[in-house]
């Protein structure tokens, strides 16, 4: 029963991915940015229903930008946890733009993209960051670089909040979990670390047991004159509480 269960899942997931792609395609031209930011934020809250993920969000999400929000990261999850708690613009990696449909669906939801593997792009990505922080956008970041196993934080990479710092625009701590929703035991189910691979870990997460996925917010700081090495640090400490308090 759970295998059907989950195949009706991923069928059901794949037609509103689909219907997600219709709206980018020929919706989003006439929308104007606030419509769109809702419709992603709604698309993103059916999704996560679909997959049986129930949305638990405690603290309070940015109101409006200039922010650059600071979160952990776990999985492939997160992004739509994160979108359906508050519309973002994420940082992403360049690969996920040619990703079939993904890529459209990241690149329509504001995505900016980054090649990780030239050391140099950064400096692109943080200028192009800094000018959407201007404008008043809120941006999301993965300070780890990398997805890890959930039992703590890898170290923050610090260049990317060097956007926030240049544009005079807050920080915003966050933390990110997912949980049986029965028992509120921290679930491994959508983990996508190391040799795991985005259909397994899918699959995983649609034959678990309903799912909670917990978007805890901190509150907003200032540089305060920190570099950017010294504030990527104390953030670290931020959410690493932040995830603490999530259980």
């Amino acid at each position: 029963m759970r295998q059907l269960s989950a195949s009706w899942k991923l069928l059901r997931a794949v037609g509103h991915a689909l219907g997600g792609w219709w709206t980018i395609r020929f919706k989003f031209p006439a929308m104007t940015p606030a419509q769109r930011e809702a419709a992603v934020q709604q698309w993103a809250t059916r999704m996560l229903a679909l997959m049986g993920v129930q949305l638990t969000v405690q603290g309070t999400p940015p109101a409006g930008g200039p922010v650059l929000l600071v979160c952990n990261h776990l999985s492939w999850l997160d992004i739509l946890a994160i979108h359906a708690a508050r519309h973002v613009r994420f940082v992403s990696k360049a690969g996920v733009r040619h990703w079939p449909l993904i890529g459209m669906l990241s690149t329509g939801a504001g995505s900016l993209y980054i090649e990780r593997e030239r050391r140099r792009d950064a400096l692109r990505v943080v200028h192009h960051m800094t000018d959407a922080l201007r404008q008043g956008d809120l941006i999301a970041i993965f300070p780890e670089g990398t997805t890890s196993d959930g039992h703590g934080l890898l170290p923050f990479h610090a260049n990317l909040m060097q956007a926030a710092i240049s544009a005079d625009a807050p920080i915003q701590p966050a933390a990110i979990r997912f949980a049986d929703a029965a028992t509120g035991e921290t679930s491994q189910a959508p983990r996508y670390i190391d040799d795991d691979n985005l259909v397994t870990s899918l699959w995983n997460t649609l034959t678990a047991p309903p799912l909670l996925a917990i978007v805890r917010f901190g509150e907003p700081q200032s540089a305060y004159g920190r570099e950017r090495r010294s504030w990527a640090k104390s953030l670290h400490e931020d959410v690493q509480q932040l995830r603490r308090e999530t259980f």
